[in-house]
C-alpha cells in the first residue's frame, strides 16, 4: 500500500528495463524511511481501528446481518494462552457466581487435557456483551490436532489469532491462520502475555504482519486490528500505554471488527454439523451453526450430503450456549450456533434440511500422514487387567471414535483382529490409546509408520514437517547433528540477544519419530521442539531411528534385586524387583546395539549358609516410560501392551522367530 507523504510511483511502459524500476522505486523507499519500525506498526494499527466492516455492495434477496450475534474462534500455537484467555473472558462476562469455585482451565474439561495442559478437543460457550451474544469456540492448538481447527472454522464468522508477546508466530500459528484467510474469516490479532518478562509486543506484531504477507494475504486481510493482553490478569488495551483493567477492549473490538452473520431467516432450515456429543439421557446431539431458516423443537426435518439420499428425520431438543452451559429453547435463527437432540444417526458434515433445502458442502480435512497398527492383546499376560479385549470391542470403540474424529481413518489389517489406524500424527493417536486405556480396552499397538505416496511420475513421495526448536547456545551444535542425521535440511539458524538459539529444519516425518526424547537427552531438557506438517516430498532414503537395541526377558516370573542388579551392567533397566515379567518382554535398554538376553526373574541359589547379601545390592533408579514415550521408543519389531493398569513393550512374536520357538517349548 501507498505510504502517507510518498510521491505518486509513474506509470511506467510495458517492457521497461529493471534499472528503471529501481530508479522510480529508490525515492519512494527513502519517503517511506522516516516511517518504518515502530512509527509504521501504529500508522497500521491507527489506520485499521478507524477502519469500519465493509457491507457488501450487492445482497441477496432476502439475506440480512444479524448484529445481535458474534460468531468467532480463538486459534494459537499451543500454549499461547488461548484456554486462559477464555477463563477470564468467562468470569468478567458474569457466568459465575460470585461463591463459585471455579477450576483453572475451566474448558479443558477433559482429564487428558488437565494432565497434559493442551486442548485437545474444541469447546463451545457464549456470553452476552452490550447486548450482543458472542458464541466462543476454544480450539486446539497442537499441529496433530489441526482437524479440531478445520471443522469449526466452518462455524464463524471471524477469529482472534492470539500470539505470544515473546515467541511471536510459531508453526501452529501459520497453519491455523492460513486456514483462516482461505476461508475468508476476519482476522483479529490479539499479543497475548504482555506482562511477560521480555516481552517484545512491536517485534511481534511487525513479524505477524510478515506472516500475512507470506500467506498471500489480500491487502484488506493484512490491516488486521490488534488488541494487546494479559489472559492471565484479564486486561487488554488497543495500545501499550493505554491497557484497561479489563478485557472491554477486547470486547469491544470483537464487536465492531467480527462481521455479524448475513442470513436468510426465511429462507428452508439449513445446518451443517459440525461436531458431536452425547448425553446419557438425550443420546447423541448434534452441534453446528444454522446456516438459514429457523430450527424448531419438534420439527421434522431431512439429513443428507451433496449428491446422496436424504432421510427424514425428527428433533428432539434444541440448545444454545450460554454462560457455559446448554440451554433448552424453542426455537433457533440463523446465524446463531446451536445443539440438537434427538437424532440417533446424524453424523458430522451432513445438513440439517428442510424440504426445498440443499445440502450443503460436507466437512474436508487434510489427510492422515502417520498410521500404527491396533490387534488384539496376544502378550502372555492378556486378559488379566483389561474389560474390553476382543476385536469386535477394538472395532466398535474405533467406529464410533470415527464419528467424531474426521481426521482419523481406520482400515482393516492383515488378520482380522487387527486395525490400521491413521492419523495426523503419533501424539493425534496416542490420545485415542491413552482415552480407550482408560476406558477399560486392552490391546496391542505397533510402532508409527508414515503414509507414503506416489506421485504421477510414479516416484516414491513421502510426508516432511517444519521442525523449529529453541535452544540453548551451546546446545545447537547436538542439535544440528541430530536432525541433520535424521536427514533434515536447515533453513534458518539464528541467537537471539539473550543466548537462545532458534533452529528451523524441513525434516521428513519418519526422521521425527522418537526423536523428541532424544533431543531432550542431548541438551538436558532444555529445548523445545514444534513440528507442523509441510507436504509431501520426494523419498528421502533409510534413517535411522535407534543405534541401541533392547534387553529382553528370557523368563517368566517376578523379576529379583539378585538378577537386576547384574542385568543393570548391560543397559538401563525399565523395571524393579517385584514387578512380573514375562518372556519376550522388553525390560531395558542395551547399551550396545542389537538384543539381549536376560534372565531378570533368575533367585539367588539357596544354600545352608545363611547371608544378609541381598540386602545390601544397591540398585540404579530404573527409567520409567509413559505411553509417548514407549511409542516412541519401539522399532519395526516391538510391540506396545496397553492395559489399564500396565504399559509393557514386547518383542512382535510374529517377526521374532527365536522367541517364537521359546514360546512352543513353554506350551
Amino acid at each position: 500500500p501507498p505510504v502517507a507523504g510518498a510521491p505518486p510511483s509513474p506509470r511506467l511502459p510495458l517492457h521497461t528495463p529493471m534499472s528503471a524500476f529501481a530508479a522510480v522505486s529508490a525515492p519512494v523507499l527513502r519517503a517511506a524511511a522516516p516511517v518504518a519500525g515502530r512509527n509504521a506498526t501504529q500508522t497500521r494499527r491507527a489506520s485499521v481501528r478507524s477502519r469500519a466492516v465493509a457491507e457488501p455492495d450487492v445482497m441477496d434477496a432476502g439475506l440480512k446481518p444479524r448484529d445481535d450475534v458474534r460468531n468467532v474462534a480463538i486459534i494459537a500455537h499451543v500454549d499461547h494462552g488461548k484456554t486462559t484467555l477464555v477463563d477470564s473472558m468467562l468470569a468478567q462476562s458474569k457466568v459465575f457466581r460470585d461463591n463459585e469455585t471455579v477450576e483453572v482451565r475451566v474448558m479443558d474439561s477433559n482429564d487428558l487435557e488437565r494432565e497434559r495442559g493442551i486442548t485437545i478437543l474444541s469447546k463451545n460457550t457464549a456470553v452476552t456483551y452490550k447486548d450482543t451474544k458472542v458464541n466462543i469456540i476454544d480450539t486446539p492448538g497442537h499441529a496433530d490436532f489441526g482437524g479440531e481447527v478445520e471443522r469449526v472454522l466452518n462455524m464463524v464468522d471471524g477469529v482472534l489469532l492470539l500470539v505470544d508477546a515473546i515467541e511471536g508466530p510459531m508453526p501452529q500459528t501459520r497453519f491455523v491462520l492460513k486456514k483462516a484467510l482461505e476461508l475468508k474469516k476476519k482476522v483479529v490479532v490479539v499479543v497475548n502475555k504482555i506482562d511477560r518478562e521480555g516481552a517484545r509486543p512491536d517485534w511481534v506484531v511487525d513479524t505477524t504482519f510478515d506472516l500475512f504477507c507470506s500467506l498471500g494475504a489480500t491487502d484488506e486481510q493484512c490491516e488486521f486490528p490488534v488488541v494487546f493482553a494479559s489472559g492471565v490478569n484479564g486486561i487488554a488495551g488497543l495500545e501499550l500505554d493505554q491497557m484497561a483493567e479489563t478485557l472491554e477492549p477486547l470486547f469491544d473490538v470483537i464487536v465492531a471488527k467480527i462481521p455479524p452473520p448475513v442470513v436468510n431467516t426465511t429462507a428452508p432450515l439449513q445446518m451443517l454439523v459440525t461436531n458431536l456429543d452425547y448425553d446419557e439421557f438425550k443420546g447423541r446431539i448434534a452441534l453446528g451453526r444454522v446456516n438459514a431458516g429457523t430450527i424448531n423443537k419438534s420439527q421434522n426435518i431431512k439429513l443428507g450430503i451433496p449428491g446422496g439420499e436424504s432421510r427424514n428425520g425428527k428433533i428432539g431438543e434444541v440448545f444454545v450456549y450460554k454462560n457455559f452451559q446448554k440451554e433448552i429453547v424453542d426455537e433457533v435463527s440463523a446465524g446463531d450456533i446451536c445443539a440438537v437432540a434427538g437424532l440417533d444417526d446424524v453424523m458430522i458434515g451432513e445438513t440439517i434440511m428442510a424440504d426445498g433445502a440443499e445440502p450443503l458442502p460436507t466437512i474436508t480435512v487434510e489427510e492422515p500422514t502417520v498410521r500404527m497398527t491396533f490387534s488384539v492383546n496376544g502378550a502372555p499376560f492378556a486378559g488379566k487387567e483389561g474389560k474390553f479385549v476382543t476385536s469386535r470391542n477394538i472395532k466398535d470403540r474405533l467406529d464410533r471414535e470415527l464419528e467424531r474424529n474426521l481426521a482419523l481413518k481406520v482400515e482393516p489389517g492383515e488378520t482380522a483382529d487387527t486395525f490400521i489406524v491413521c492419523g495426523r500424527g503419533a501424539l493425534h493417536i496416542t490420545i485415542l490409546i491413552e482415552t480407550m486405556r482408560r476406558e477399560g480396552f486392552e490391546f496391542c499397538i505397533g510402532p508409527p509408520q508414515v503414509i507414503f505416496k506416489e506421485s504421477d511420475e510414479g516416484k516414491k513421495l513421502e510426508p516432511y514437517e517444519e521442525a523449529i526448536v529453541e535452544v540453548p547456545e551451546e546446545y545447537n551444535g547436538a542439535v544440528v547433528e541430530l536432525l541433520a542425521n535424521r536427514k533434515g535440511e536447515m533453513l534458518d539458524l539464528f541467537t537471539n540477544d539473550k543466548g537462545m538459539t532458534t533452529v528451523k529444519y524441513k525434516v521428513p516425518t519418519r526422521g521425527l519419530l522418537g526423536v523428541r526424547n532424544a533431543i531432550l537427552t542431548a541438551t538436558r531438557g532444555t529445548a523445545v521442539l514444534n513440528t507442523i506438517f509441510d507436504g509431501y516430498y520426494g523419498f528421502a532414503g533409510e534413517i535411522s531411528q535407534r543405534d541401541q537395541g533392547s534387553l529382553v526377558a528370557s523368563e517368566t516370573g517376578a523379576a529379583t534385586s539378585y538378577a537386576l542388579f547384574s542385568s543393570q551392567d548391560r543397559g538401563i533397566m525399565f523395571i524393579k524387583p517385584g514387578v512380573e515379567v514375562y518372556a519376550g518382554m522388553v525390560v531395558g535398554i542395551h547399551q550396545r546395539s542389537g538384543d539381549l538376553s536376560v534372565n531378570v526373574a533368575k533367585r539367588k541359589a539357596a544354600t545352608n549358609v545363611r547371608s544378609n547379601k541381598d540386602a545390601t545390592v544397591v540398585l540404579n533408579e530404573p527409567k520409567s516410560l509413559s505411553l509417548d514415550d514407549c511409542v516412541e521408543y519401539i522399532g519395526e519389531d516391538e510391540l506396545v501392551e496397553v492395559t489399564p493398569l500396565s504399559v509393557r513393550i514386547l518383542k512382535n512374536p510374529k517377526m521374532d522367530k527365536k522367541l517364537q520357538k521359546q514360546l512352543s517349548h513353554k506350551k
